[in-house]
């Protein structure tokens, strides 16, 4: 199975193209340039070195949420409009789980996260069994104290990544008591050959849907939808009022 795999869900823009046990190719940039600048042109630099017909794709493989509002819908509109173009089907890998993938193998206690702001973290817990994810806790939105109770209660070490494991570091420190590391920039950020391998095992489950079907997970409302809705509420308050 040939799967190409896309991750704008944080800071860095990924792709890679995998071939059942091989990684052909991945492409990561993680500096001051938008997704939308970057994520294309990576996918074309990448298909252009391995000589790759994107005709010969199986499916395509995209982060799927949570992270950035903005880099979600970078993301999924690619995913979408190389899916429809192609005919291919999607594979929606949930994005701490694709995270999770970084640390194969680990039966330690899996932690990514990523800034959700206000102190807290959208975050999971994963650990592997004989080569194979075990979900903990699924993929939510949590006060970074929250979470850190929960990963003491486990009474196990801890691999903490993903963007959220620098931003709250000294938070995460003063009130953790279980033993933890914080991985290294390699393994660290997204990477679209965790994706792609995640997405091998979906795809062999039967975990596939279409390009129309497909919706990223963004688990709550962004800030201007927050905002909206807070100020619909006062004016239908004051509309009443004037009544």
């Amino acid at each position: 199975m040939r799967i190409l795999a896309l991750d704008s869900s944080g800071m860095a823009a990924t792709a890679a193209i995998a071939e059942d046990d091989r990684l052909l190719a991945e492409f990561t940039i993680n500096y001051k340039k938008t997704h939308s600048q970057t994520l294309l042109p990576m996918l074309a630099e990448a298909a252009r070195m391995i000589e790759l017909d994107l005709n010969t794709i199986d499916a395509v493989a995209v982060a799927g949420g949570p992270g950035s509002f903005t880099g979600l819908r970078i993301g999924c509109a690619t995913a979408k409009g190389i899916g429809l173009a192609l005919n291919k089907p999607l594979v929606h890998v949930p994005t701490l789980e694709g995270l999770a993938w970084n640390f194969w193998g680990s039966e330690e206690i899996i932690c990514p996260m990523m800034d959700a702001r206000r102190e807290e973290v959208y975050c999971g817990i994963y650990t592997f069994e004989n080569g194979k994810l075990r979900v903990l806790a699924d993929q939510e939105a949590l006060p970074v104290r929250t979470l850190a109770q929960r990963l003491n209660a486990m009474g196990k070490r801890v691999i903490l990544l993903g963007d959220g494991s620098l931003v709250h570091e000294a938070l995460l420190g003063s009130i953790l008591t279980a033993p933890f590391l914080i991985a290294p920039p390699h393994l660290r950020e997204q990477r679209a050959s965790s994706v792609a391998a995640c997405a091998m095992e979906y795809a062999r489950a039967g975990k596939l849907e279409t390009a129309a079907e497909h919706k990223p997970s963004y688990l709550r409302v962004s800030q201007a939808e927050r905002e909206r809705a807070l100020r619909e509420k006062a004016g239908r308050q004051t509309d009443g009022a004037g009544r």
